[in-house]
């Protein structure tokens, strides 16, 4: 996933837009992972993972952005599609040899906060989500970032997001949903959106196929 929008109060909301190879096989939400009982996700079908579950009987969900740094050994490298699996089924930040995954963000948000996990392939960061909207991609929370700069304002001023993520697909730095055809003929773009509201009376969630949108 290369944006997740978070919004604290009551609900606590998030939305996740993940960009990704269009190649790369996935399926929808659902409780795909027996080692998980009752933790909700999309599947990505080449590693197993996910980039954001949900917890809807514990009020907690987790999402998982591709971080920037030093990249993990070819040999001992494993996907990081568990770490957002495992932080909302038990309700814990990433722990271990974490010299196995590549760098990432982790989010953890339960009705108590949000917890930005960061790992750049040496160090492991933690910082607590401020009140309020906040925008996290690839870099963190990265003010300077195109994207935030031109996006971070609109959902702070909105009271519901369901339309700021219906736009054109773009090449452009600063786009929420993108598209970029690379020279050797693969596709990057943007596959999905979901939207989870977490409260103490109960946990929703709205996903969006953006695939379908592009194929019909």
């Amino acid at each position: 996933m290369c944006t997740l929008i978070v919004r604290t109060g009551r609900p606590l909301t998030l939305m996740g837009v993940r960009d990704e190879f269009t190649d790369r096989p996935w399926e929808g939400p659902g409780e795909h992972w027996p080692d998980y009982p009752g933790v909700v996700g999309g599947r990505d079908l080449k590693a197993g993972g996910t980039w954001l579950a949900v917890n809807p009987a514990a009020r907690r969900a987790a999402a998982l952005l591709n971080g920037r740094g030093r990249a993990a050994a070819e040999r001992t490298k494993v996907s990081r599609g568990d770490l957002a699996l495992r932080a909302a089924y038990t309700g814990e930040g990433p722990r271990g040899d974490l010299s196995r995954y590549d760098p990432f963000h982790l989010v953890l948000a339960t009705l108590d906060g949000v917890r930005l996990f960061s790992w750049d392939g040496e160090h492991l960061t933690t910082a607590d989500l401020p009140d309020g909207t906040s925008m996290v991609v690839n870099e963190g929370l990265d003010p300077a970032s195109p994207r935030v700069l031109a996006h971070l304002p609109r959902f702070e001023a909105a009271e519901t997001w369901r339309d700021l993520a219906a736009a054109e697909p773009s090449a452009d730095p600063g786009a929420l949903i993108v598209r970029h055809e690379l020279p050797d003929g693969r596709i990057f773009a943007s596959l999905s959106v979901m939207e989870v509201a977490l409260s103490p009376d109960e946990v929703t969630y709205d996903f969006t196929d953006l695939t379908q949108e592009t194929d019909g």
